[in-house]
């Protein structure tokens, strides 16, 4: 059977972490979890996909949502997002304990992220 390719994060952006945290596990009783030396946050919605806070910055303003979707191969995904006319805007990187990451701009002009996670 083929890969699905399922998304398997999504960040909303944040000016402020702890008023954020606070919003989310207020309204939807999501539980919280600091990685302080990241200054980063993530949360899972009950049987839904896990998601995380990121600092507003240039790269991630204000409003901005990124979503990641998994792939088991990285570097063959990235070769097609090449030929299928997106561009690659940070090609793929180490994220220890967790897998190897990319980031590209789909034709429209949307940055979506790529994980490929550790095999367990």
């Amino acid at each position: 059977m083929a890969h699905k390719h399922l998304i398997t994060h999504i960040e909303f952006s944040t000016r402020d972490m702890e008023e954020t945290k606070k919003f989310y596990s207020d309204v939807f009783e999501w539980e919280i979890k600091d990685y302080p030396g990241m200054n980063y946050a993530t949360f899972e919605a009950e049987g839904g996909t896990g998601a995380g806070f990121n600092p507003v910055s240039e790269e991630s303003p204000a409003g901005s949502v990124m979503v990641y979707i998994n792939t088991p191969a990285l570097d063959e995904t990235l070769e097609k997002i090449r030929a299928a006319g997106g561009t690659i805007l940070m090609d793929g990187y180490d994220i220890p304990g967790v897998g190897r990451m990319a980031t590209f701009m789909d034709p429209t002009g949307n940055n979506v992220a790529l994980l490929q996670p550790l095999m367990e």
